[in-house]
Order: C-alpha cells, then sequence, then structure tokens
C-alpha cells in the first residue's frame, strides 16, 4: 500500500510534526523534521501494509531524525522552547499548562509520555516505534506519569 505525499502530508503532517516537536522543543526544527520525514517517504520504495504502518513509519523516522537534529551541536545552541510557546494555539489555558509541563519532562519520558496520549499508540505500539523493550516503555510511562503529576500537584499548590 502506498498513499500519495500530498494526502499522507494531509493526514499525518500535523503529527509528525507534534512527535518532532515534543522531542526537538522548537518550530523550526520541527518543520525541518517534518520536511525530511516527508521527502524521505517520498524517495523511499518501500511498500506499506497499511495507513497505520504508514503512520508507524512516519513517526519513528520523525522521532529519530529530531533525535539526530537535537544532539547536533547547533540545536544545543540554540533558543530554548519556551520562547516558543506564545506561537503555539492551544485551547485552553489548562492545555498549555499540560504542555509546558510535558515538554519539561527528559526526553525518555516525554517522547513515549507525547506517543502515547497526544499520538494514541499503545505500549507495544510505542516499543515497536522506538525499538525497545515493551518493559522499558511501561516502566518510562509509568515513571513520566508520576513525574507529571508531582509537577501539576506543585503547581496546583502554588495557586493557592
Amino acid at each position: 500500500m502506498r498513499l500519495s505525499v500530498d494526502e499522507t502530508f494531509q493526514k499525518y503532517g500535523d503529527r509528525v510534526f507534534s512527535a518532532a516537536f515534543s522531542v526537538c522543543r522548537n518550530r523550526a526544527d520541527a518543520d525541518d523534521v517534518t520536511q525530511d520525514v516527508f521527502l524521505k517517504y517520498h524517495t523511499t520504495d518501500m511498500d506499506y501494509e497499511s495507513e497505520e504502518h504508514i503512520r508507524a513509519w512516519l513517526i519513528r523516522v520523525a522521532i529519530n531524525r529530531a533525535k539526530d537534529i537535537a544532539g547536533s551541536f547547533w540545536r544545543r545552541n540554540k533558543v530554548a522552547w519556551e520562547e516558543y510557546m506564545d506561537d503555539l494555539p492551544f485551547e485552553t489555558p489548562e492545555d498549555k499548562g499540560l504542555f509546558e509541563a510535558v515538554m519539561r519532562l527528559p526526553d525518555k519520558y516525554r517522547v513515549v509520555i507525547h506517543l502515547f496520549y497526544y499520538e494514541d499508540y499503545s505500549v507495544e505500539e510505542i516499543a515497536q516505534i522506538l525499538k525497545s523493550p515493551t518493559g522499558t516503555v511501561k516502566s518510562q510511562l509509568s515513571r513520566g506519569r508520576m513525574l507529571l503529576k508531582n509537577m501539576l500537584e506543585e503547581e496546583w499548590n502554588d495557586d493557592e
């Protein structure tokens, strides 16, 4: 199975961007990753089993490419993700607060939280995408939830 690049971008462009943003933490790098992912999709002659396989492949490539960029010299010397918060659209102030808390998580927890809650992947699917054991993904998800809960409780207590 193969979809056109335009159709694939229409269906999955936002998801690829948000996965890349969760790793890169800035719009410019996430845009670059998104462009790289769809260019790679266009130039790869791979035949996919289903649309879900296409989606998983796109997300995996996006995360891997974003990690490459995030680890580069240029990326380590760029502006912090917090400076982009005013440019991102949120429906409610609570959504913005939750997103900020997720973005403060360490990489290994932030990525699994993003894939589980924002992309609706199962633990098994996340393990395949990240090429990690299922147990590792479960523990990262559990620890990420605990860190997120503690952060949000602290913010809630500070507001009172």
